[in-house]
């Protein structure tokens, strides 16, 4: 079953990547239920396993994309973040106090903070991308003009899967133009 969830995130990071663009030091939220991967309604059957795979199959994607990824705890933590520290200085998001763990923060916030090199806690974020699993209400953490993504991987085990991308708000009207190759 880990194989194939493995398989099943890392083609949704695959197609979320081809699909939005996304540049060198852009910041990707993953929000995921590992309850929900395994068939059990959301918080009530925790996996560290999935977790850790879920975690570590997106987060290999885009790290080698250069490519930051944030992950979303729980509501127990208030829906706080855990990302690489360098990526919190570098968008001015200031750390918090706190440690997620398998029951309270998510299980893949844990495999989160156990595999980032210098992980911290950060209370909110505007990402460029995110990916949904197990509807986990990503889109308080990306920027304001959310655009949803389809992808062909709709599920990951039973957890359903939405991703979306961002682009800057057009202003201006109708007389207005616009540059395409901004989203």
């Amino acid at each position: 079953m880990l194989d194939e969830i493995r398989t099943q995130a890392t083609m949704a990071a695959k197609e979320l990547l081809e699909a939005s663009h996304l540049n060198e030091k852009d910041l990707v939220v993953i929000g995921c239920s590992s309850s929900e991967i395994s068939d059990h309604r959301i918080g009530s059957h925790s996996s560290a396993e999935i977790g850790q795979t879920v975690f570590s199959a997106i987060y290999e994607v885009f790290k080698e994309q250069g490519i930051y990824v944030a992950a979303q705890c729980c509501e127990h933590l208030n829906r706080a973040l855990i990302l690489e520290k360098e990526a919190a200085i570098l968008y001015g998001y200031e750390p918090v106090n706190v440690v997620p763990q398998v029951k309270a923060g998510s299980s893949l916030a844990t495999a989160a903070y156990q595999t980032l090199q210098h992980p911290v806690a950060v209370e909110s974020i505007r990402a460029h991308a995110g990916i949904d699993i197990g509807d986990t209400l990503i889109g308080m953490h990306l920027k304001a003009v959310a655009v949803p993504v389809r992808i062909k991987t709709r599920y990951i085990g039973a957890a359903h899967v939405v991703t979306a991308r961002t682009r800057p708000k057009y202003i201006g009207g109708v007389r207005a133009c616009y540059d395409d190759s901004l989203g």
